[in-house]
């Protein structure tokens, strides 16, 4: 049989799952089991997953059936989607051509290597005590020290501003999402971007700290000073902000902050067991909460809840 979904990221197993339903219209997923001579468990699984995804929709009653959406307005939404991800890779590739260009024609003297995780946390602080105006960055794992930076809520304290940009993976770090709550809570304005592939820290737009690879065993960054390089990484990061999801948002919409939460973290990309774990519910719970969700907004599955949040201004 032919993976032909593979291209809007339907894996091959999920494939055949949404295939026999189509020819069923609807079924539960121990109907689904025996014919596909898998276990019940498994199909439920990728049931649910076509369900995130919007190609099934889950029908009413105690007993847990699923009926097919109409495949070409389904598969078109998907597509939508998808094209609407190249076309972020795509301008951020022009981005990245400038940060390339700049480093093979900038003056030698902007940029300063320096090696091992004592010596860019050291960098790391520095950039930030010396801050007077602004600091932005982009996070995400693996951390050569620790997770924490107290010397942000001093900084807060004293005017300077924080913007940050988040990759999904970072939320899922022991501790990581309480740390950013509460520093939201003091002033720094924090979003999600999926498919974050870098870190940068930049202060003043005068300074920036970006280690050259994310390997631990090898560490090595670029301390870059003024310059067509720094420019260009300046211009990276706005690109990101403008793309990336508020982790924040308003405070006069009709949910609770948590929901707004699981919201913010849905859209920027987390799975259900990592929104989950990070909110202390059960992955019942985070479900049952995100069903609500849909009826409030009136959509069927998380990419319309996102448009819909986004359109009422919740995130």
């Amino acid at each position: 049989m032919t993976h032909d979904l593979a291209a809007v990221g339907i894996d091959r197993f999920d494939e055949t799952v949404y295939r026999a339903l189509l020819a069923r219209h609807a079924a539960a997923p121990a109907d689904l089991a025996a014919e596909l001579d898998c276990s019940a468990d498994r199909v439920g699984r990728a049931l649910a997953r076509l369900h995130d995804r919007g190609l099934v929709g889950r029908m009413a009653g105690t007993r847990r059936r699923y009926a097919a959406i109409e495949p070409q307005h389904a598969v078109e939404t998907l597509v939508r989607a998808r094209t609407a991800e190249l076309d972020r890779v795509r301008v951020a590739s022009a981005e990245l051509s400038r940060l390339f260009a700049a480093t093979q024609h900038g003056d030698a003297e902007a940029v300063e290597i320096i090696q091992g995780s004592e010596a860019l946390g050291r960098w790391f602080v520095r950039l930030q005590q010396e801050a007077r105006e602004e600091v932005r960055t982009l996070d995400r794992p693996p951390y050569a020290l620790t997770t924490s930076n107290p010397v942000e809520e001093s900084a807060l304290g004293k005017g300077v501003s924080y913007r940050v940009v988040y990759a999904p993976e970072a939320l899922e770090w022991p501790g990581v999402l309480d740390d950013i709550r509460h520093l939201v809570a003091r002033g720094e304005q924090a979003r999600v971007l999926p498919g974050l592939r870098a870190k940068i820290a930049i202060a003043d737009r005068r300074i920036a700290l970006m280690p050259l690879s994310l390997d631990l065993t090898d560490v090595r960054a670029a301390v870059i000073h003024r310059s067509a390089l720094l420019d260009a990484l300046v211009d990276y990061w706005q690109l990101c902000w403008q793309r990336a999801t508020p982790l924040n948002a308003p405070a006069d919409d009709p949910l609770s902050q948590e929901d707004r939460l699981m919201l913010s973290l849905l859209v920027g990309g987390l799975k259900d067991e990592a929104i989950a774990r990070q909110l202390g519910w059960s992955i019942r719970t985070m479900r049952r909460r995100m069903s609500r969700l849909h009826e409030l907004l009136g959509v069927t599955n998380r990419f319309q809840a996102g448009v819909a949040a986004t359109r009422r201004g919740w995130i």
